[in-house]
């Protein structure tokens, strides 16, 4: 039996019947389409959506920022669920490029479907259409490549028969997931194939929970018996695996500490007693020396970033040795590591059990509890300031985080915010912390905001966003409004980029062109007058309810008031750029230029040979 239906009618027919399963929970794995028509969509996929109302069709105002959402979205649900994103060719597809290598470089699933040139050839060049000299078959789909986890170009309607299982293949995988990029010319979107009935039936993926190699898992065993210094470094994979009980079960049971990267903060409640907050370079003072003296690390689900491994400096003890548990063996592998390539949940549950009787030390027990208390001491003073007007942006978190009940979530991305969050922010709850920073995308909060809300509408949501971000993509208000999923934002103020401004100081170029300043004519730099921009007025011209806050107390009865308001709101803070949270314990390797006529560029540069020096290679 067959269907005749167009390519593009039947991509939807397909996606409508994929589900995933994992520990006997079924739930349809798309939950609709973002996109933008235009020319090279509207015939084709726009029309198969026109069919299909039960296939929800999410109107962006941004190519960008629909991945996005969809990005988002899919972290929220732990890569279990995710949408598909549909562009136009030209443009439309390649401002999806941003979003597909956010959505990569994170490990989250996203299927996009951008229009692209007619295979067929003969009116070519169409409009938008790249053209080459040394080939007919290349468009400017072909630099979703090197973003995406699965490429293909769709140029005949049956070729989406053997295409779009092997895009489920990677979009439910534990280990390859990311973006899964399908080029679909206008011309075969619109023609029509007798497709056989058995690709529309409903097919369930597994999401598997493997499991690491027995003889493997015993030696490591054998490495955390005999480590007098043990720490768990928890990455995204223990959300994603949705081990955080089982994560929780083996730090008390063992009494090993735990600090968290980015993604994986939140795997622990922030007063959990094994819990020592932020890892890195923008992490706590606990976590950095428990590290820097550790002689085994324990890895769960991290890919060990830069700002995780502050810059391969952090674990110093000449004898450290590492313990990787991950579904991907390409991070398992890294630093030399024991392997345990395995799913985070069922290898910690087997972890347990294999070290029952294990426990540290009386002594390490107490130091660990002894950086909590100083910890905690050290954020709420960051928290209670005082400072200015304009205030600290350590005081609008706080402030923020109190208001907020443990179920509501916070999303940021960029700038100053992620690391004062990650270090400051106390998290209630295992979904309550949403960062994007694998790719540190400015303009990613407020669209990650509206996948964050409408993977989980009961939840409040706070977006934190600098001016910066907010400037580069704030046009999704518009779409939160439209589907009637309100966003709680806080505009932070500060006059520009103030985390590279800091960054620059601290290399010894002062903060050069990271002001939002006019240019002066007598310098010809852009160091003159402040802009005066009103950000209240942008926001309400988007539609959102606004609120002004110049004082702390200002801002805590705006954050009450948005409570009550029923459409996404706005709040305007100004914050003081030169009060910023202080580093512990923790460097970032960012070159500085080896020769310069500026003094402070110059004593910058001894600083930075000073700290390469430490860097370490783990074999």
């Amino acid at each position: 039996m067959t269907h005749r239906l167009t390519t593009a009618q039947a991509i939807i027919a397909f996606l409508k019947n994929q589900y995933v399963e994992r520990d006997g929970r079924e739930i349809p794995f798309f939950a609709g389409v973002w996109g933008i028509f235009g020319h090279g969509n509207v015939a084709g996929i726009g029309q198969a959506l026109q069919q299909n109302p039960d296939f929800r069709y999410y109107f962006t105002k941004n190519e960008q920022a629909q991945v996005h959402a969809a990005t988002a979205f899919a972290k929220m649900n732990n890569r279990l669920r995710a949408f598909a994103c549909t562009s136009s060719i030209g443009p439309g597809a390649t401002n999806m490029l941003t979003g597909a290598a956010t959505a990569t470089v994170n490990r989250l699933p996203v299927l996009l479907l951008p229009g692209d040139i007619f295979a067929r050839r003969n009116v070519a060049p169409v409009l938008q259409q790249l053209e080459a000299p040394w080939s007919q078959d290349i468009s400017v789909n072909d630099a979703f490549k090197p973003v995406s986890r699965y490429w293909d170009r769709i140029n005949r309607p049956e070729q989406i028969i053997t295409a779009l299982p092997e895009a489920m293949r990677v979009l439910t995988s534990p280990a390859d997931t990311g973006a899964v990029t399908l080029a679909l010319p206008q011309d075969v979107q619109t023609e029509a194939y007798d497709y056989p009935a058995a690709l529309f039936e409903k097919r369930t993926w597994t999401i598997p929970r493997s499991r690491p190699d027995d003889t493997l898992l015993a030696r490591a065993v054998q490495w955390i018996r005999a480590a007098a210094k043990p720490l768990i470094i928890a990455g995204g994979g223990v959300h994603y695996s949705e081990a955080n009980a089982a994560l929780a079960a083996f730090a008390e049971a063992t009494g090993i500490p735990v600090a968290e990267t980015q993604a994986g903060k939140g795997a622990l409640n922030y007063d959990h007693a094994q819990e020592l907050g932020a890892m890195g370079v923008t992490g706590t003072p606990g976590a950095n020396v428990i590290a820097r003296e550790a002689d085994l690390i324990i890895g769960i689900g991290t890919r060990y970033s830069d700002f995780t491994t502050a810059s391969k400096t952090a674990f110093q003890n000449p004898g450290v040795r590492f313990v990787n548990i991950n579904v991907a063996a390409f991070d398992a592998y890294k630093h030399a590591a024991l392997p345990l390539v395995g799913d985070a949940k069922v290898t910690l549950e087997a972890l347990t059990s294999a070290l029952a009787g294990y426990r540290v030390t009386g002594d390490y027990a107490a130091r660990i509890a002894e950086f909590r208390a100083r910890w905690e001491a050290e954020v709420d003073r960051l928290y209670n300031l005082e400072h200015g007007p304009p205030i600290s942006q350590g005081e609008v978190i706080g402030v923020v985080n109190t208001l907020s009940q443990p179920e509501d979530v916070v999303v940021c991305a960029a700038g100053s915010l992620p690391g004062d969050l990650h270090k400051l922010w106390r998290t209630r709850s295992p979904k309550g912390y949403h960062l994007e920073y694998g790719y540190s995308c400015m303009g990613y909060e407020i669209a990650g905001g509206l996948g964050v809300k409408m993977a989980d509408p009961s939840r409040e949501v706070y977006v934190m966003v600098g001016d910066g971000s907010y400037l580069m993509m704030s046009q999704e208000i518009v779409t939160s409004i439209q589907e009637g999923y309100k966003l709680t934002i806080i505009l932070l103020d500060n006059h520009g980029f103030g985390s590279i401004g800091g960054l620059s100081g601290s290399l010894g170029s002062a903060g050069f062109g990271t002001e939002y300043r006019y240019r002066n004519p007598e310098t010809g730099l852009l160091d003159g007058g402040v802009l005066s921009l009103d950000f209240a007025q942008n926001a309400a011209s988007l539609g959102a309810h606004v609120i002004e806050a110049g004082t702390r107390d200002a801002l805590a009865d705006a954050l009450e008031a948005a409570k009550r308001i029923d459409r996404t709101t706005v709040i305007v803070v100004e914050t003081d750029r030169e009060q910023r949270v202080p580093g512990y314990e923790s460097w970032w390797d960012v070159a500085v230029a080896e020769v310069a006529e500026i003094e402070s560029v110059r004593a910058a540069r001894e600083d930075y040979e000073k700290m390469r020096a430490k860097e370490r290679y783990y074999l």
